[in-house]
């Protein structure tokens, strides 16, 4: 049995404007999904990329601009936005104050290719941590 407690866990700064809390991944024994946080400042967010597998963006707090291919869409405190494995996606915070959101990914590892790069991105492996996006 594991049990996670990312309180002791410290924030990690992802981007400009971006920090992130790994919850849980193949680094503390997913095998299956992973699942992290960011607190992101107005402006700023994730430029446009893809995953390989499903991947869900609940906003805690505040408002973004999310979108999937060319469909942008707002979406707010308490709704959420299921992105299907290899479609370019991203997000900006669109409000005043800071956005706080979840996304879990389908695999226990982060592994993103951002638009105009030629390798993928790796991040919350097992046996370290590689990459940022």
């Amino acid at each position: 049995m594991i049990v996670s407690d990312p309180n002791g866990t410290e924030l990690e700064h992802w981007r400009p404007g971006v920090e992130s809390r790994m919850m849980i991944s193949a680094r503390n024994g997913a095998t299956a999904l992973c699942l992290f946080e960011q607190w992101v400042a107005p402006g700023n967010g994730a430029p446009t990329h893809r995953h390989p597998v499903e991947e869900v963006l609940m906003v805690r707090e505040g408002e973004a601009d999310m979108w999937i291919e060319d469909n942008h869409v707002t979406v707010m405190a308490g709704q959420s936005l299921i992105i299907p494995a290899g479609r370019r996606h991203g997000f900006r915070n669109s409000g005043k104050g800071t956005l706080h959101l979840r996304a879990v990914l389908a695999s226990p590892i982060f592994e993103a290719l951002p638009d105009g790069a030629t390798e993928a991105v790796r991040r919350w492996e097992a046996t370290g941590q590689a990459g940022t996006t």
